[in-house]
């Protein structure tokens, strides 16, 4: 007589104690897919606020109108480039991209054959092809899951030509949250045509850091006139054969024909303060000036 309701009220307890589980699973299982999703959210979407060597590409555009620092800037990619932590990130470099100042164009052709090989495309020769060649390089990255950071060497007219080309190509994407682009100069953006500046800084993850030009600011100061000794410094002889047809073509179109005259080039140093853009991407803020960047790079 006892047994049929103990086992009653047994089977009740066990088919509340069942459902309970059974929702606590549930319940468990949700918040293990947020906290999923969250983090793949945090990784994948937002991201972090800095380059990322296992997928990003970083663009390094180069004006190379007037002023000779661009080839200065150029070598010192190399250079970054050569050393090992670095020598296995995706990069492209761009010449050419000089926005609405006036002046002679500096060709970098020879330097940059040797210091990117086929790394490199000529916007000075043909723009329309140059930037549909990029877009196509680009837009692969931002589809397997890589950001754009585009160092801003110059001007930005041609990286607004390209966002307007990968916004009409890829709508769906979110290129403000993929692309950055960082400026250090307030004359690049002064020459950059208006509504292209504004372009950018509308469509990109934008960002204006301290001038490289000057040490001190929170950026390496890499526009150097007193620094002549930098083949002390290099050991690897392509890295040197890099700088010294840097150095070279530098002191050929310093000055000449109306070009900018640099000082700093002119008096036997160094300026490739361009190149405190790339260190900001990189995390590199330390580096204070040019003699410090060739102690850690020159090896």
């Amino acid at each position: 007589m006892i047994m049929p309701m103990i086992f009653g009220e047994t089977s009740g307890i066990g088919y509340i104690q069942g459902t309970e589980n059974y929702t606590f699973m549930k319940v468990f299982r949700l918040v293990l897919c947020l906290l999923f999703l969250t983090n793949f959210a945090m990784v994948h979407g937002q991201r972090t606020d800095r380059f990322d060597m296992g997928r990003d590409l970083l663009l390094a555009n180069y004006n190379c109108k007037t002023d000779v620092d661009d080839l200065h800037s150029a070598a010192a990619l190399a250079t970054i480039l050569n050393n090992a932590q670095y020598s296995d990130i995706q990069y492209h470099a761009v010449a050419g991209t000089y926005g609405i100042q006036e002046g002679l164009y500096v060709p970098p052709n020879d330097l940059f054959e040797l210091a990117f090989g086929d790394n490199w495309t000529d916007a000075h020769t043909d723009r329309n092809a140059a930037v549909e060649k990029v877009k196509r390089l680009v837009s692969d990255v931002l589809i397997s899951g890589g950001d754009i950071w585009v160092a801003e060497a110059g001007q930005s007219d041609f990286t607004a030509e390209l966002i307007r080309r990968l916004t009409d190509e890829m709508p769906g994407l979110a290129l403000k949250q993929r692309i950055h682009v960082v400026q250090h100069s307030d004359w690049n953006e002064e020459v950059t045509t208006t509504e292209d500046l504004a372009y950018v800084k509308l469509r990109t993850d934008y960002h204006k850091i301290d001038d490289g030009n000057a040490v001190g600011n929170g950026t390496p100061g890499f526009r150097t006139p007193e620094f002549s000794n930098w083949e002390d410094y290099l050991s690897d002889p392509q890295v040197l054969a890099i700088w010294k047809l840097a150095v070279k073509t530098g002191k050929k179109y310093n000055g000449k024909e109306g070009r900018y005259n640099n000082e700093a080039v002119e008096s036997g140093g160094l300026d490739f303060s361009d190149t405190s853009e790339i260190c900001w991407m990189f995390s590199l803020e330390d580096i204070q000036d040019t003699k410090e960047f060739f102690e850690r790079f020159g090896e």
